[in-house]
């Protein structure tokens, strides 16, 4: 419970950051399928992007809170009204 304590205690910029960082890591969880590795390398790979990637998305999510949540949706909804 102290980690989470302390990773509310972060700013908001700070947990879109940490939310932003877990996309390059979806990306590479699955594009290093492309390369020419062996099934076993590919998984272990997968294994610890993906696993990166979750866990930089959930740190995010407390970081930026219910609140923060409210705050992004409001900021989407307000891009999409300009361009009609």
């Amino acid at each position: 419970m102290v980690i989470i304590t302390k990773l509310r205690q972060l700013s908001f910029r700070t947990g879109v950051i940490v939310l932003l960082i877990c996309i390059p890591l979806y990306i590479a969880s699955f594009a290093q399928m492309l390369f020419p590795f062996s099934a076993a390398t590919k998984g272990f790979l997968w294994v610890v992007f993906f696993g990166l990637a979750k866990t930089f998305q959930y740190v995010g999510g407390l970081i930026i809170g219910v609140e923060g949540v409210k705050r992004l949706k409001q900021y989407f909804r307000s891009k999409r009204e300009e361009k009609l």
